[in-house]
């Protein structure tokens, strides 16, 4: 490594001395640098230059202890945690040079701390009827992917919410069971650039780390997580204890009156420890109540943690209110009592004048719902993307609005004003806040995959996985993936299964989990072309059924019928088709709501209450009709006698007789089979006396008999099909 990072330069840039390079032990620096000091002869060069030259080295000298040479990786990633070892993983499957930086003694040291209760609410489901290992990811919420059987989670715990602990344990077996890269005790407290026009993205990622020591990387992947809290100032906000910090023991809030502010996981979780042994809980926040289960959104509150929503309702003291905190303020009695009123209220008022001079609410409101006064205020309002370690030529910037806890990125997981970074995790979760699964593991694993796969294309020439298939498999792959995909199940409306039709459609090319937010790059982004039409595979909710003022447990929710498919309210397939790649500006103008552009043709493949979409007739048939329509092709497979009729009576013959009859390949006719025909009324039924004449059978030898047995194949008009049934 040192022979690629050996490079270190002297200089001071206010005098503009430069006093050259050095280099690694066996490697030949670039070249001397101009020596420049502002001198007027090089006569002076000893006396004034001398001195500036001493200054210059002593300086060099202060860098090369405190970091220099710098140690270069192709790929840097901050952040031992989740998404950090799930991209050290891939890269390292990959045989990159790569180099993960842990602030921490071991990996996931987030999950050491937090949740504060320890409960989980990432599901672990030991059981699902099935043996398919992708199928079952879709109810393992926990564990990491890769290759080795025994890093599932399920072998880690039997609980359905399992401990952090557990998952800290887990974490570390991964890193170390897989001989990952990390390098512990490492915290970068400063990130900048170096303009290089040799370098990957036209520049490198410098990091210093808290013992001044310099890395070197031309890609940087920011996997740290969101770990500062959210901080609400308001007058007295100083009263209130951090829920990165308050006791979790329920016996120090036996008799005591609460005020949590914040209204997440975090806030309920809180309540549900001490919900046993409080005079009364009341929870302030600006937003409403948001079930998961009515949002379908996993970041919302869970059923797990919603117990005082049971004694808000059932009147047993506990309430919720809705307020703007900015608006608040506390103030802190004689008795240590800390009273809430109102900011307006506080205008031209000295606080430390004692709490007798200042109005309260209920002074003028007698009802008002917070006149009781508190004995703690809890604050438990999440965490926000810890920007403070980036300099600004990283041009790293928070999002707007709802989304201002993380950093901008573009739906590729890109910097939007830095080439070469890309934000992995729970912080990049701003591409899909509130809508699917990507600030969670179960989603995040996929969409690291994701990146590395771009990453892969972008650096090294490999171009997305794909594989290609006959046409003729093209309503079996699509079933197949929508039935057993993990990463499209999860991250819906975010990744995509993409199908590249080949030319006359003769084949096609599938293309796993893309981020469809990058549709219009995708050549760009994947190396690979798409020349002749696509189909785009994601599964979605139905548009209006998601929201915290939904009823989602309305009568006749669900649809069952295939032609009534369009307006499926639960997760299902939906195939977009386009006869050419959608462009950015059809991306921007996309409708409202929509994740796509608005295509050629679209099919939704209606609902299914087993999630199982296998159905011959609501599922497999409608489907096949649709592809058949966008290709104008028939794909059913044929037996070599229609073939051969279809031959004589068509210009064009279906695809699956291109590929199989032609070329003497596929079914060809027995006994055992035209009976079976016969049976099913698919064949005409016919004697051998069709062929002889009127004289019986046995008047003709053996070897006469045995060849028309075998070969005889009655002439007969194509039958139309009955039903769906036949169809199929």
């Amino acid at each position: 490594m040192a022979a690629r990072s050996g490079w270190w330069r002297v200089r001071t840039v206010g005098l503009r001395v430069f006093c050259g390079e050095a280099a690694a032990p066996g490697v030949t620096p670039p070249g001397p640098l101009p020596f420049r000091a502002g001198c007027a002869s090089p006569a002076m060069a000893p006396a004034f230059c001398g001195t500036l030259l001493g200054l210059a080295l002593y300086a060099g000298s202060l860098r090369a202890v405190s970091g220099a040479p710098l140690l270069y990786h192709d790929y840097c990633v901050i952040g031992a945690g989740p998404a950090g070892l799930q991209a050290a993983y891939f890269l390292q499957q990959a045989g990159r040079d790569y180099i993960v930086f842990e602030r921490s003694h071991a990996p996931g040291s987030f999950f050491a701390l937090y949740p504060r209760h320890r409960k989980l609410i990432s599901i672990n489901k030991q059981y699902t009827g099935k043996s398919n290992s992708e199928f079952n990811l879709r109810h393992d919420w926990n564990s990491l992917l890769s290759h080795d059987r025994r890093l599932l989670f399920r072998r880690y715990s039997r609980d359905f919410f399992p401990n952090a602990d557990t998952m800290v344990r887990y974490l570390e077996d991964f890193a170390s069971l897989l001989k990952l890269q990390v390098q512990y005790n490492t915290a970068i407290t400063h990130v900048t650039l170096e303009k290089d026009e040799q370098a990957w993205n036209g520049h490198y990622f410098l990091l210093t780390d808290q013992d001044r020591k310099n890395y070197k990387c031309s890609c940087l992947l920011v996997a740290a997580g969101t770990w500062v809290p959210n901080v609400v100032n308001f007058p007295g906000s100083e009263y209130a204890e951090g829920y990165e910090t308050v006791s979790v023991n329920p016996e120090d809030f036996a008799g005591q009156t609460v005020l949590i502010l914040g209204r997440g996981n975090s806030a309920f979780e809180t309540a549900e420890n001490i919900l046993g042994v409080t005079n009364f809980i009341h929870m302030v926040s600006r937003s409403r109540v948001r079930l998961s289960w009515a949002t379908h959104y996993v970041g919302d509150l869970r059923a797990i943690n919603n117990g005082l929503l049971d004694t808000y309702q059932l009147k047993s003291l506990d309430g919720l209110l809705e307020g703007d905190l900015e608006d608040l303020a506390i103030v802190k009695d004689k008795k240590g009592k800390l009273h809430i009123t109102l900011r307006f209220y506080l205008e031209n008022r000295n606080i430390s004048a004692g709490i007798n001079s200042i109005t309260l609410p209920q002074d003028e409101l007698d009802n008002f719902a917070t006149r009781a006064p508190y004995d703690r205020v809890i604050r438990c309002l999440g965490w926000k993307f810890d920007f403070s370690i980036y300099n600004r030529s990283l041009r790293m910037m928070p999002g707007k609005g709802n989304i201002k806890k993380y950093p901008q990125i573009k739906p590729s997981y890109e910097s939007k004003g830095t080439r070469g970074l890309f934000v992995l995790g729970t912080a990049s979760h701003s591409v899909d806040f509130r809508k699917s699964a990507g600030g969670f593991i179960h989603g995040f694993r996929y969409t690291t995959r994701a990146v590395h796969r771009l990453l892969e294309n972008r650096h090294h020439g490999v171009p997305w996985p794909s594989t290609v298939y006959p046409i003729t498999q093209l309503t079996n792959s699509i079933i197949k993936r929508v039935n057993e995909a993990s990463g499209l199940y999860q991250m819906f409306s975010v990744l995509a299964d993409i199908i590249l039709l080949r030319e006359n459609a003769t084949a096609f090319e599938y293309l796993e989990e893309y981020p469809i937010g990058v549709l219009a790059e995708l050549e760009m982004q994947t190396g690979r072309k798409a020349r002749s039409g696509l189909f785009v595979i994601i599964m979605e909710y139905g548009r209006n059924f998601s929201g915290a003022d939904k009823d989602v447990f309305y009568y006749n929710r669900a649809v069952g019928e295939a032609q009534h498919a369009w307006q499926s309210n639960f997760l299902h397939p939906v195939i977009y088709y386009y006869k050419s790649l959608p462009t950015e500006r059809e991306m921007k103008l996309r409708p409202p709501d929509w994740p796509l552009p608005r295509p050629d043709a679209i099919h939704h493949i209606v609902e299914d209450f087993l999630t199982d979409w296998t159905a011959p007739n609501a599922h497999i048939l409608p489907l096949r009709r649709f592809l058949e329509n966008c290709l104008s092709t028939d794909l059913r497979n044929f037996f070599a006698e229609s073939c051969f009729l279809f031959a004589f009576t068509h210009q064009k013959l279906p695809p699956s007789c291109q590929q199989g009859y032609v070329r003497m390949q596929g079914l060809v006719g027995s006994q055992e089979l035209r009976h079976h025909a016969v049976q099913a009324g698919l064949l005409q039924d016919y004697t051998h006396t069709d062929f002889l004449g009127d004289r019986p059978p046995d008047s003709h030898d053996g070897s006469q008999e045995q060849l028309i047995r075998d070969h005889g194949i009655p002439v007969r008009p194509l039958q139309h099909l009955v039903n769906a049934k036949d169809e199929l």
